[in-house]
């Protein structure tokens, strides 16, 4: 499948997503998917439909700590998944926009 992006990657419209999406993605992060990355995915999804936003750091941080509990809910460990950028990474995965103020 062919998925349309802006110039730094990101899917252009967040209906058009799908697991392949982030399968691709992730391929291209070296990033070995896990069950669990894939539950923060859609968790992501839905928190960007119920709020029509693609959450920056904290707001992320907030949302997984609420979702999946302060073991994975916190930004050190976020990083160490995720690389500096947990936000960014995790918005492209799950075909959302650029968050803002990411770089």
């Amino acid at each position: 499948m062919s998925y349309e992006t802006d110039h730094l990657g990101f899917l252009l419209n967040a209906q058009s997503w799908d697991k392949g999406w982030t399968e691709t993605v992730a391929k291209n992060l070296s990033l070995n998917l896990e069950p669990l990355d894939l539950e923060i995915v859609e968790s992501l999804r839905a928190f960007y439909f119920e709020f029509d936003l693609s959450p920056p750091m904290r707001p992320l941080v907030k949302h997984i700590k609420t979702t999946f509990g302060a073991d994975i809910g916190n930004s050190i460990w976020l990083m160490k998944r995720y690389g500096e950028s947990p936000a960014r990474v995790l918005a492209q995965l799950a075909g959302l926009p650029k968050p803002k103020n990411c770089l």
